[in-house]
């Protein structure tokens, strides 16, 4: 399978510092040659959420060149640790609660209610494609917008839970801190060791929140799951990942072993480049409503779109 075909010159994207690949007309057709006729499954990572002003993980500004994310081993290792985690959180979720849908999610979400997508298997913890409308969405790492105790078992909504942080840390909201791509933010242990961690409402266990952190796996039905969905598709895109982290490469390895078109389109290198049949190293907004108008009349769009 060849990769020859991908977006190599550069041009300033308006308001963007980091260059971004132009796109050559002919590979969005060859991307469009591809999906069309065709049931697709979608994967999507960090990508997709940037131009929502989530920073990434590994893009062109990604956060973990500067920065390590807490790990499950950590998580579960102290109390100091878990302290040091809601403490950033606690400052982080509402930067997220405040995010939208960008064109890509909505993209995505219309070329989905035109038929064209099947499912979405995504990364990302921010619930965003859910909320541009998008159906049967697997988050494969689960969702900022929950909150498990590890004790029994019980979900919480984490607006309930930041509710009682915030009564339990008055002031907190006061600190400035740097937003990373899963809700975390940057403080010093110096502040982060007077905070104070609610515990389940139901029976005082530990909370810990409802996604897959680093080291941690991907429950076994939500994988036997994916591996469903990526069996219905006869087709399987990539959208805005790198593939570094096997949970995600998993399915484009499994596509190419099933014989399907392996489509990628992500900003910069991804582990799957070499096996991909067709990569578009281009901004991704850019190319989803490029292909969006080449696939979906007009009129066919609005139409999907009120369903």
């Amino acid at each position: 399978m060849s990769t020859d075909r991908t977006a190599t010159n550069t041009e300033p994207f308006a308001g963007d510092p980091v260059s971004t690949p132009v796109i050559p007309a002919p590979l969005i057709g060859e991307l469009a040659w591809h999906l069309r006729g065709r049931t697709t499954t979608v994967v999507t990572g960090a990508g997709m959420s940037t131009d929502s002003g989530i920073p990434d993980y590994r893009g062109p500004r990604g956060s973990l060149k500067k920065r390590s994310p807490v790990t499950i081993t950590e998580f579960l290792r102290s109390e100091d640790n878990r302290r040091r985690y809601w403490a950033r959180a606690c400052l982080g979720w509402p930067f997220m609660v405040e995010r939208k849908p960008n064109e890509a999610h909505r993209a995505v979400a219309e070329m989905q209610s035109a038929g064209l997508f099947l499912s979405l298997i995504t990364q990302n913890v921010d619930g965003l494609h859910h909320a541009a409308g998008s159906r049967r969405v697997i988050e494969l790492h689960g969702g900022l917008s929950q909150v498990v105790c590890l004790d029994c078992a019980a979900h919480h909504s984490r607006n309930d839970i930041q509710a009682q942080m915030l009564t339990a840390n008055p002031g907190w909201m006061d600190h400035a801190a740097e937003i990373a791509p899963d809700g975390d933010a940057e403080l010093p242990r110096s502040i982060t060791d007077h905070f104070i961690v609610p515990p389940c409402p139901r029976c005082g266990g530990i909370l810990k929140p409802d996604v897959v952190l680093f080291g941690e796996n991907v429950p076994p039905p939500r994988v036997a799951e994916a591996f469903r969905v990526v069996d219905e598709g006869d087709a399987l895109l990539v959208l805005g990942s790198s593939l570094a982290v096997y949970s995600g490469f998993r399915f484009a390895d499994y596509a190419v072993r099933r014989g399907i078109p392996l489509l990628i389109v992500n900003q910069g290198p991804t582990r799957a480049d070499s096996i991909a049949t067709l990569k578009v190293d281009a901004r991704l907004t850019s190319v989803l409503q490029a292909l969006t108008d080449r696939l979906i009349p007009r009129s066919d769009a609005v139409d999907a779109m009120r369903q």
